[in-house]
């Protein structure tokens, strides 16, 4: 593992904490899952564009199954626990996938599971409930399913692209999948739908940004982290999302921020430097992944 790949695969949760501001101010009243289809969709296709490269069929499935678990199931289980709890709830609940990745890679990657990597990722979810939790949170049943449904659903989708790596460089494979989120969201989309919203130029312009920066830009550092990087060392970087969405908010839009958060935000960033110790050795990459030979090259699966 080298700092830059760290840094740059740190930077997608990092920037998926400006979603709540971005949503909030420029996507006030839109429906979630269209939004989730307007990120995700349009992203693909463009990289498609780019990329001049088709999947082949027989990675059909496993990307249906990545785009459903990255993509369409998460987010479909992370808007159903965003509106039936608060949101710090809600963040409390998500940052329990770096345990689960853990315990999901030692199963299907067959990684060793270290007592410091358990020991950050439960310091992680004290740190984020620290950090966005308030006395006046209520629980509710389904949303507690929801949200430990789409943790579960992040972690299955981290720790299978990990094992899934397409001989294609990294813009292909984040390509692949979300285009097939967005075609998988669809239904869902247009079955919470009565009528097409009217969209004004700031909701284009917060679209373009989840799609672009939030969407394309943030998944291609995020699944190219995932091929060199191990499974639960990256996944402990999610807790830059809620951190930099409360530092956002407290910087940008003038919240306050208690000496609780500030503990709690501490304890963020020791859970994610004590998430990167004992694992200075750079995996081997999966079977099938990509050389990092200069001179190796791709062939085209399928010119568009």
């Amino acid at each position: 593992m080298s700092r830059p790949d760290l840094l740059l695969t740190a930077l997608a949760p990092a920037i998926w904490g400006s979603s709540y501001i971005v949503t909030t101010s420029l996507l006030p009243g839109q429906s979630p899952l269209l939004v989730a289809l307007l990120r995700a969709l349009p992203a693909g296709i463009l990289l498609l564009v780019i990329v001049r490269q088709l999947p082949p069929m027989a990675w059909i499935p496993r990307l249906l199954i990545l785009g459903a678990l990255n993509f369409s199931l998460f987010w479909t289980l992370l808007f159903v626990s965003a509106y039936r709890l608060p949101g710090g709830v809600a963040a409390t609940l998500g940052a329990a996938q770096p345990l689960l990745v853990i315990f999901f890679s030692a199963y299907a990657l067959n990684t060793r599971i270290r007592p410091v990597a358990l020991m950050a990722a439960a310091l992680s979810i004290f740190g984020v409930a620290l950090l966005v939790l308030t006395p006046a949170a209520k629980l509710d049943f389904w949303g507690v399913v929801a949200g430990l449904g789409g943790a579960a659903s992040m972690a299955t989708g981290v720790v299978l692209t990990r094992k899934w790596q397409p001989p294609v460089p990294p813009l292909a494979f984040t390509a692949w999948q979300l285009t097939a989120g967005g075609l998988l969201l669809i239904p869902f989309a247009a079955y919470g739908l009565d009528e097409l919203p009217s969209l004004s130029r700031a909701n284009f312009l917060g679209l373009a940004y989840m799609s672009l920066i939030g969407g394309a830009l943030t998944y291609i550092l995020w699944f190219r982290g995932l091929a060199r990087i191990e499974p639960a060392q990256v996944s402990i970087l999610g807790v830059l999302s809620p951190l930099s969405a409360v530092l956002l908010g407290w910087s940008l839009l003038g919240e306050s921020l208690s000496p609780l958060q500030s503990l709690g935000a501490i304890l963020a960033l020791f859970s994610l430097w004590l998430g990167q110790q004992g694992t200075n050795r750079t995996p081997k990459p999966p079977a099938g992944a990509p050389s990092t030979d200069k001179g190796a090259t791709v062939k085209s699966t399928a010119a568009i």
